[in-house]
């Protein structure tokens, strides 16, 4: 399956048509994690290729969006966390269970769970083995909306639709600055490090096209 994924987020990226990307369960389950049982001779090494998976996730410059319709168990929330958005249908169940299976947390569970909720919640969930349902994850600030099971896809994929509506240089850009923005102390070195891909972005054909269809619009009125 991380083979699948890698050759899956390969081609994505390769496919000019492809402005977001987002990532589902099959079945009633988002992931059910790793299997432990195949990490091979080498364990440091099996547990780097199990976190390939949810690395090259991590790693796409267009825009992710996890839609979490079910269990998102261990390293299938990895996967959920290393989306730039998530979605939870109510249904949805995210269980950290590293420590429940005797199992330090890996592949940056942690650090991505605190980032994204905070230290409480993180605790709460890691250490006091919390299991968060969809509206519990939208309460504490693990997913940006909880929504009724079957009206999860479609509003997934309205969400990505506006990502994938801009121009595509412009989103892979802005995605990168946004994720640069963790090593910025200031708002002069923020006002700094937006300067340049601004100015690039006003060079660009589809700016003055959309500014001038705007403006078409506001004399129709």
């Amino acid at each position: 399956m991380v083979e699948e994924l890698e050759a899956t987020f390969d081609a994505f990226e390769a496919d000019g048509d492809v402005g977001a990307v987002v990532v589902t369960g099959a079945g009633s389950a988002f992931c059910a994690g790793a299997d432990l049982s195949h990490l091979g001779s080498s364990q440091r090494e099996g547990l780097r290729r199990i976190y390939e998976g949810f690395l090259r996730v991590a790693r796409c410059p267009l825009p992710t969006l996890a839609a979490v319709n079910g269990a998102a168990v261990g390293a299938g929330m990895n996967l959920a966390l290393a989306c730039d958005v998530r979605l939870a249908a109510r249904r949805a169940r995210f269980d950290t269970r590293f420590l429940a299976l005797g199992l330090h947390p890996g592949g940056g569970h942690t650090w991505m769970f605190r980032r994204i909720a905070g230290p409480q919640s993180t605790a709460a969930a890691v250490l006091f083995g919390e299991v968060l349902d969809g509206a519990e994850a939208e309460r504490c600030g693990l997913v940006w909306r909880c929504v009724d099971d079957d009206a999860l896809l479609a509003t997934a994929h309205e969400l990505a639709g506006r990502a994938a509506a801009a121009p595509r240089d412009l989103v892979v850009r802005t995605k990168a600055t946004i994720g640069a923005m963790a090593g910025v102390a200031t708002h002069a070195e923020a006002v700094d490090a937006e300067l340049e891909p601004q100015l690039w972005s006003l060079a660009q054909p589809a700016f003055a096209e959309r500014l001038a269809a705007l403006q078409a619009r506001i004399r129709s009125r």
